[in-house]
C-alpha cells in the first residue's frame, strides 16, 4: 500500500509548488494593480476644468469620463487579482479532496481528474485541479466505478471510471487515502460529521451525497422541493446549490439575483461563511419578517416570539388557517377584480387645510376609463390625471395672496436658493415675480405631488378593512368552520390592531398583496432564483404571494414537515398546494431520509417521537443513549442541568439549553448565570456565541449543537398533540449528547418512545 501514498504525495508536493509559484506571481500582480490604481487616482490632478465655453465644457466632460472609465477598469483589475489571491490561499491549504480516473468513449487515454474547491491550471488547458462544480466532477458525486454518462456543455458524454479515490490532507501531507466504488466512503463521511459543532456552518463539498448532488446541479426545475429529515444536509446542499448556480451561469447571474428566505436571523449568521468559503459572494439573505417589515414600515408586525407564544382560541385558529389558504388568496384576487367596477376607497387631496380635489372627483376619474383598463392601469391613469390637475392648480395660484406674501418675506439666502444657477437679471420685475412664484408653488406642492406619485390617493388601510368586511360574499366561511360572528369579531380585532399601528402575521401578507394588486405591481423581475428554508412554516398563501412577487424566478423550497412549529397540522398538505402553483411537469421532489447530524442513538430516539418516523434513517455513528431525568422540583432540575453542563464541558462539547418560551429561558439564565458562563438568546437578531447558550425553541430552527439539554419536558409544559413536532425539533438539534429534564411528570408525548432507546437519570 505504500506505492499510492508515495506517488500521491509526490503529486501533491508538485501541485503545492505550482500553487506557491502562482501565489508569488499573484502577489506581484496585486502590487502592480494597486500601483496602476494609485496612478489613475492621482491622475485627477491633471484634469483641467474649463467651463467658460461650450467647447471647454465638452472637453472637460470627456476628460472626466475618460478618467472615470480608467479608474473603474483599474478597480476591476485590482478586485480580480485580489479574488484570485484568495482562491490560491484556499487551494494552498487543501488543493483537492478526490480523484477520479476517467476514459471518455472513443479515447485511448485515461485521464486523472483531481477535484477541489476551485480550478487550478499551471498553464493554459493543463488543469491540475478541477472545480467541484465542473461538469466532469459530477461523476465523483453521482456514479460508481464503471460505465457512466455525464453532462458536458456539448451534451451527454459516455465514459468509463476505473478509480475513485478520496483524500484527507493536513499541512501539505496526505493523512488518509480511501479507494471506493461508492460516492463518498462511510469513513470519510464519519470523520466529517463526528467533529464538534461551531457557531458557523461549514462547506460540505467533500462529502456531498448522490441525492444532495441532484439538488445542487438541478437546472431544469421551476420548483425544486426538498423534504429532508433533521440533519440530512438539506440546507448545506442548497447553499452548495447557490455556489453551483453562480458558477454554472457565470456572467449571466450575480449573487444579488439570488434571494434566500431563512427561518431567523440567527440562522443567517450561522450560514454566512459557507459561500465565501467556496469563493462566492453571499446571496441576499433575509427572514420573511424582515421582508414584510421593509414593505410595511408603518406597521409594527407580529414577531416570532409573539407568533409562537400566542394562544389563539379554536375559532381564531380556524380564521388564521383560512387566511393562510389558497382559497383566501383566490378570494382576494376576485375581490380586487371587482374594484374595477366599484368600491375603490379613496382619500381627498388637500393643501393648506383646504380640499383641492375631492374623493368623489378622484372616484369619477378612476371609473371614467373604459372596462379594458385593469386595476393597475386604472390607478396609473388616475395618477397621471391628478398630476395634471395639480399642475393646473399650481398655475391658478400664481397671483394668490399667500404666494405674494411668501415672495415679500424672502430673505436674501432664500432668494438666492430659489434662483439657483439662474442668471440674476430678469427682463422685468413681473418676469422675476412670476419665476419666484412658480418656484414657491412647486416647493409647497412637492409633498402632495410626491404623495400622488406614491398612490396615496388610494386609502389602502380602509380598502383592506373593506375587503375583510365583504369577504363573506366571496367565500363560504362555513366550509372552513368559521361563523359570521367569529369573522366579524376577527375584523374588529384587526381594525383595533391597525389603529394601534399593529398587524398580525395572518394579515401582513394579504395586506401586501392587496397593495400590489391595486397598484399593478409586476414584482421583482430581476430575481432569478429564490430559496425558501423551513418551508413547513410557510402557508400556501405566503408561497403564492412570493411566486407572484418573483415572477421570473425559479424556486427551491426545503424543509422537514416533521418540524412544523407554526403551521402544524397544515404542513403535510403543503406539497399538494404547491402542485396548484407550479407546473407539475416542471417540478421535482427530492426526499432526503438519511440523517448525518446526530448519533444513531439520538436519531432513533428523536424519530420515535414522531407518528411516522420510520422513513428517517440514521447514519451509523455511535454514541451515548439520550438521558431522560424526571425530578421533583425546579431546584433539582437546575442542579441536574449544572451536572450535565459540567460533564459536557469536560468532554469539550458545547451545550444549548432549549426551552419552550423566552420566559423559561430567562428563568434558567437567572438560575445558572452566577455559577456558569451562559448566554441567553432573546431575539432572532442576536449573534451566536461560543460556549453554553440558552435559547427558546422557535429560535433554534436549523441550528445544531454538540449537546442539547431540553428544559422541563413535563406534562405541564408539553401537553398537546400538536406540540409533537416541536419536541422532535428540539431533540434533533443534538449531535452527540441529548438530555431531557422534566419536573414532576414527563410529557405524554414521550409515551410511545421505547424505554430501550434512552437511559433514566
Amino acid at each position: 500500500m505504500a506505492e499510492p501514498y508515495d506517488t500521491e504525495q509526490q503529486r501533491l508536493d508538485f501541485v503545492l509548488a505550482k500553487i506557491k509559484e502562482a501565489q508569488t506571481r499573484n502577489a506581484n500582480e496585486q502590487q502592480a494593480a494597486k500601483q496602476r490604481h494609485a496612478d489613475v487616482d492621482s491622475g485627477w490632478q491633471d484634469v483641467r476644468f474649463k467651463t467658460n465655453t461650450y467647447s471647454g465644457l465638452f472637453e472637460t466632460a470627456m476628460s472626466v469620463r475618460e478618467q472615470q472609465q480608467m479608474l473603474a477598469q483599474r478597480e476591476s483589475e485590482m478586485h480580480s487579482t485580489q479574488e484570485q489571491g484568495k482562491t490560491l490561499d484556499r487551494l494552498a491549504k487543501r488543493p483537492y479532496f478526490a480523484r477520479i480516473d476517467v476514459q471518455d468513449a472513443g479515447s485511448d487515454e485515461v485521464e486523472s481528474i483531481y477535484i477541489g474547491l476551485a480550478s487550478f491550471a499551471d498553464r493554459p488547458d493543463n488543469y491540475l485541479v478541477y472545480d467541484w462544480r465542473a461538469p466532469i466532477s459530477s461523476i465523483y458525486y453521482d456514479d460508481n466505478v464503471g460505465a457512466v454518462t455525464y453532462q458536458t456543455p456539448a451534451g451527454p458524454q459516455d465514459a468509463n471510471v476505473s478509480l475513485k479515490r478520496q483524500f484527507q490532507l493536513e499541512d501539505g501531507k496526505i493523512v488518509t487515502i480511501f479507494d471506493t466504488d461508492e460516492t463518498v466512503g462511510d469513513q470519510m463521511l464519519l470523520d466529517a460529521v463526528a467533529g464538534e459543532s461551531s457557531t458557523k456552518m461549514k462547506s460540505i463539498v467533500t462529502t456531498i451525497q448522490r441525492e444532495q448532488n441532484k439538488i445542487i446541479r438541478n437546472t431544469s426545475a421551476d420548483l425544486l422541493f426538498v423534504q429532508g429529515a433533521a440533519g440530512s444536509g438539506k440546507t448545506s446542499a442548497v447553499l452548495q446549490r447557490v455556489a453551483y448556480l453562480l458558477y454554472r451561469y457565470r456572467g449571466q447571474l450575480t449573487s444579488g439575483q439570488v434571494v434566500m428566505f431563512s427561518p431567523n436571523q440567527l440562522f443567517n449568521d450561522y450560514i454566512d461563511q459557507v459561500l465565501p468559503e467556496l469563493g462566492e459572494q453571499n446571496m441576499v439573505q433575509m427572514t420573511y419578517y424582515q421582508y414584510a417589515s421593509r414593505r410595511l414600515p408603518r406597521f409594527k408586525l407580529e414577531t416570532l416570539q409573539a407568533r409562537f407564544e400566542g394562544q389563539p382560541n379554536a375559532a381564531e385558529k380556524k380564521i388564521i388557517n383560512f387566511k393562510g389558504s389558497m382559497a383566501y388568496f383566490q378570494a382576494m384576487q376576485a375581490y380586487t377584480d371587482s374594484l374595477n367596477q366599484a368600491d375603490i376607497q379613496l382619500r381627498s387631496i388637500s393643501f393648506a387645510g383646504q380640499e383641492i380635489i375631492s374623493a368623489d372627483r378622484i372616484r369619477s376619474i378612476f371609473y371614467s376609463f373604459n372596462e379594458n383598463y385593469k386595476l393597475g392601469n386604472r390607478v396609473q391613469a388616475t395618477r397621471e390625471k391628478l398630476l395634471k390637475l395639480l399642475q393646473s392648480y399650481a398655475g391658478s395660484q400664481l397671483k394668490a395672496d399667500w404666494v405674494e406674501e411668501s415672495i415679500q418675506d424672502l430673505s436674501k439666502e432664500e432668494y438666492d436658493a430659489l434662483l439657483g444657477d439662474q442668471p440674476k437679471e430678469f427682463k422685468s420685475e413681473e418676469a422675476e415675480t412670476k419665476y419666484l412664484a412658480r418656484k414657491i408653488i412647486k416647493q409647497a406642492l412637492a409633498p402632495i405631488v410626491r404623495g400622488v406619485k406614491r398612490n396615496r390617493f388610494v386609502n389602502f388601510n380602509r380598502q383592506f378593512v373593506h375587503m375583510l368586511n365583504v369577504m363573506p360574499k366571496y367565500v363560504k366561511l362555513a366550509d372552513f368552520g368559521i361563523t359570521e360572528d367569529n369573522w366579524r369579531a376577527s375584523v374588529r380585532a384587526t381594525v383595533k390592531g391597525m389603529q394601534n399601528g399593529q398587524l398580525t402575521l395572518a394579515d401582513m401578507t394579504p395586506f401586501m398583496m392587496l397593495f400590489d394588486l391595486i397598484k399593478g405591481s409586476h414584482g421583482q423581475r430581476d430575481i432569478r432564483f429564490v430559496f425558501i428554508d423551513e418551508i413547513q412554516d410557510y402557508t400556501p398563501f405566503q408561497l403564492a404571494f412570493l411566486k407572484m412577487n418573483f415572477p421570473k424566478a425559479r424556486f427551491t423550497m426545503l424543509g422537514d414537515l416533521n418540524q412544523a412549529i407554526f403551521t402544524k397540522e397544515n404542513a403535510p398538505a403543503l406539497q399538494k398546494e404547491l402542485g396548484k402553483l407550479f407546473d407539475p411537469a416542471k417540478s421535482e421532489y427530492i426526499e432526503l431520509t438519511e440523517t448525518y447530524r446526530s448519533t444513531q442513538q439520538i436519531t432513533d430516539f428523536a424519530k420515535a417521537l414522531l407518528r411516522d418516523g420510520a422513513t428517517i434513517h440514521a447514519f451509523n455513528r455511535q454514541g451515548a443513549l439520550p438521558k431522560v431525568e424526571v425530578v421533583d422540583s425546579q431546584a433539582s432540575m437546575v442542579a441536574a442541568a449544572k451536572e450535565q453542563l459540567a460533564a459536557n464541558q469536560a468532554a469539550h462539547e458545547t451545550t444549548a439549553i432549549i426551552t419552550k418560551t423566552l420566559a423559561e429561558a430567562e428563568t434558567v439564565y437567572a438560575a445558572l448565570k452566577n455559577d456558569t458562563d451562559v448566554t441567553v438568546i432573546r431575539t432572532e437578531n442576536q449573534r451566536l456565541v461560543p460556549g453554553t447558550i440558552i435559547v427558546p425553541a422557535y429560535l433554534a430552527k436549523g441550528l445544531e449543537f454538540d449537546a442539547v439539554i431540553m428544559w422541563d419536558a413535563s406534562n405541564r409544559t408539553y401537553q398537546d398533540e400538536d406540540e409533537r413536532q416541536l419536541v422532535y425539533t428540539i431533540a434533533s438539534r443534538a449531535m452527540h449528547q441529548l438530555t431531557i429534564l422534566a419536573e414532576g411528570k414527563l410529557s405524554p408525548l414521550f409515551d410511545q418512545v421505547d424505554q430501550e432507546l434512552y437511559v433514566k437519570g
